[in-house]
């Protein structure tokens, strides 16, 4: 059954820190004493609205403490620019990565909030010079403003698109360079990987990440898992959530506990062989 509070805070997510960084993480907060596995991603290793996200059943199956590092609509840029956090990835016996899109960094079009990387700060003159017919203060968050550039112009969108590929794969990669070579990437989502050239839809994350993007980054990883929901999964997102009544159709877009059940089995088989 699903959990619907008429309040903030259905579940408490214990947040916490690590070490010096200022980034709030999922708790109850775990020790660092090795041995641990690390969890870096965005909101579905954050585990928003399951009581039980795939780090603790991990740890459940495995042994290992896991540290989850996961943030709410996290891009590369959140874990780049907290050296703390990536220290204590690096310290770690595995970090399982997960593959977060390419809307939530900084780049030559425009700038992020640093720490939280959905947030649109503002527009470069190249932005604004690529679009002289939008308003670039209407918008507060990435996915919005880019879903209106993608409706004014798709052509344009597509040079913008571009830049977010390369600035991903580059951002991506120095993230890998920070970490152990014992990780795990996670491509979490509810299709597989889309061939080049027909890119995630905004709408579909990771957003706006196609296979050529992954071959890219790979190689930096000593493993790879993909796990896409199936339809019966999905259809059971909303069993076992807790989220309160306004958040319900945030909660029915987010994976459920039987969709983090699936990528805790898939991972603890991955961790199996990394580990060993």
């Amino acid at each position: 059954m699903a959990y619907a509070f008429p309040g903030e805070g259905a579940l408490d997510y214990f947040p916490c820190n690590y070490g010096t960084s200022r980034l709030l993480f999922r708790g109850p907060r775990r020790s660092l004493h090795r041995p641990y596995i690390a969890f870096l991603g965005g909101t579905e290793t954050y585990g928003k609205y399951v009581p039980e996200p795939f780090p603790d059943l991990v740890e459940d199956e495995t042994g290992f403490t896991s540290i989850n590092l996961g943030c709410v609509n996290a891009g590369p840029d959140v874990y780049l620019s907290e050296p703390e956090v990536t220290r204590i990835a690096a310290e770690a016996e595995a970090v399982v990565l997960q593959i977060v899109g390419a809307c939530n960094l900084s780049n030559r079009y425009y700038t992020v909030h640093p720490r939280r990387n959905d947030r649109f700060i503002a527009a470069t003159p190249l932005l604004k010079s690529l679009y002289p017919d939008v308003d670039f203060t209407e918008f507060n968050f990435t996915r919005h403003m880019l879903t209106a550039l993608e409706s004014a112009s798709r052509d344009r969108f597509e040079v913008v698109a571009e830049e977010l590929h390369r600035a991903w794969v580059e951002r991506m990669l120095a993230l890998l360079g920070q970490l152990p070579r014992r990780t795990v990437l996670l491509w979490l989502s509810d299709e597989a990987p889309p061939p080049k050239g027909r890119r995630s839809a905004l709408k579909q994350n990771p957003v706006l990440v196609d296979r050529s993007m992954l071959a890219e980054i790979l190689p930096a990883a000593m493993s790879y898992v993909e796990a896409v929901a199936s339809a019966n999964a999905r259809a059971q997102n909303l069993e076992g959530m807790a989220f309160a009544a306004l958040e319900s159709l945030a909660a029915a877009a987010s994976p459920g506990p039987s969709v983090h059940r699936d990528v805790a089995a898939k991972l603890v088989d991955a961790l199996d062989t990394v580990l060993r």
